[in-house]
């Protein structure tokens, strides 16, 4: 090779790794979007490893765009997830649009993965948990933490919180009439007994009013909560009753507090006021913040719309209903959806059945935190029942029900802006 031809070799390398280094990953988020749920686990863990990145909010879907690399695109690769390199002009234009007045979109950028944790008791229970599924399926990385963990001060290690599906009243999920005689019942009210006997409470209903008090200064303090089914409403609930008994001798053995009903303090709560609680211990429900199967009806009819919020000027709603659909089906759960009259004037209302009063997707703010309520038990499955078993999301990458859970992951990632007035 003469001299000539290396130098023009050498030109061509050089020019080919700089256009390299200056081009992007585009993770596009819509119907073209092989596996929706490893996208959220490769961004996650591309943040995780130092990158930044930028959410592109209502493009395509909530697309993601990185600096290019060729250990992101073969992450890619590897886990199924579909992209596209852009040039840096092709970048520079693809920003322009998006920022554009006259497009309902925004950039976000994305600069730290968030310290992930899960509030679940240890060990077997009768049933999954959907952000568990989700998460291990995207493969985020998170940690399991539970009473003593949170009431000794362990959360400040955390940004993001999700609650298993906790029942805060302290009455075990109100399962007593169905499932008092099951082995599971039997050891899960022993493992909570035993747990608030260790930690010095009197009963288990007083030591769930520490773990919500302590979560609710978590979130004071600028932490990010997320909850779905039980774990929302039966929180607000024990807000609500901080100094009142609402619990029945059969699960904590003594009476309840006969005017338990008025002396409920609705100021204390995140989402809901004017409640009834459902008093019968008998009675699978908590109060009637929940909406009941026989007002949902029909499953083929089942189904709920997500909001259009303004991306340049309300970016916290909007980063949390990026999707490839607006129309998700409904799926049910112990609380399957909330009743909108119950609902503050001060929470976002983010997907609810259009013609109703159900919502099934809320975000608030407490303090310099926020709380984000998902109401039903599992995207994927409709009637999930006890001892069903979990699902399988390899059947289900592009289930946008699971992707409104991993919206709420990303979120705490994004670079906090000033909101326009």
């Amino acid at each position: 090779m003469n001299s000539r031809m290396k130098f023009l070799t050498y030109l061509i390398f050089f020019i080919t790794i700089n256009l390299t280094a200056q081009s992007k990953i585009l993770i596009f988020m819509d119907l073209r979007q092989t596996d929706h749920l490893k996208a959220y686990g490769v961004t996650f863990n591309a943040l995780k490893d130092g990158y930044t990145g930028d959410w592109l909010l209502n493009y395509r879907g909530g697309s993601f765009m990185f600096d290019y690399s060729d250990q992101l695109a073969l992450k890619c690769r590897l886990k199924g997830v579909a992209f596209s390199q852009l040039t840096n002009e092709e970048a520079v234009q693809l920003y322009a649009f998006v920022q554009s007045e006259e497009q309902n979109m925004d950039v976000v950028r994305l600069e730290k993965a968030p310290n992930i944790a899960v509030y679940v008791p240890p060990g077997f229970q009768p049933w999954d948990d959907a952000v568990m599924l989700a998460l291990d399926y995207a493969e985020v990385k998170y940690d399991k933490i539970w009473i003593e963990e949170i009431l000794r001060g362990d959360l400040e290690k955390y940004d993001w919180l999700h609650s298993h599906h906790e029942d805060f009243t302290g009455q075990f999920g109100k399962f007593y009439a169905s499932f008092s005689g099951a082995a599971w019942y039997i050891e899960q009210q022993l493992l909570y007994e035993t747990e608030a006997k260790k930690l010095g409470f009197k009963k288990v209903s007083d030591m769930e009013k520490a773990v919500v008090a302590t979560i609710k200064n978590y979130v004071g303090q600028g932490g990010f909560l997320f909850a779905m089914c039980s774990a929302t409403d039966s929180f607000d609930i024990t807000l609500s009753a901080m100094n009142v008994d609402i619990v029945d001798r059969m699960y904590d053995g003594d009476p309840p507090d006969p005017d338990a009903q008025s002396k409920l303090d609705y100021s204390n709560t995140f989402a809901f006021e004017n409640f009834k609680l459902e008093m019968n211990p008998l009675v699978y429900e908590y109060s009637d913040i929940d909406i009941q199967p026989l007002e949902v009806g029909d499953q083929r009819n089942d189904y709920f719309t997500l909001f259009d919020f303004s991306a340049k000027y309300d970016p916290v709603p909007t980063m949390l209903i990026q999707n490839h659909v607006n129309i998700i089906p409904g799926f049910m759960g112990q609380t399957t959806m909330y009743r909108k009259k119950l609902i503050k004037n001060s929470v976002y209302i983010l997907g609810e059945r259009a013609g109703t009063d159900h919502v099934k997707y809320i975000h608030g703010n407490y303090g310099r935190g926020t709380f984000t309520f998902y109401g039903g038990h599992d995207p994927e499955d409709y009637q999930h029942a006890v001892g069903d078993p979990p699902t399988d999301l390899s059947l289900f990458k592009n289930s946008p029900g699971y992707r409104l859970i991993l919206n709420n992951i990303l979120f705490p990632a994004a670079k906090k802006k000033e909101q326009k007035t």
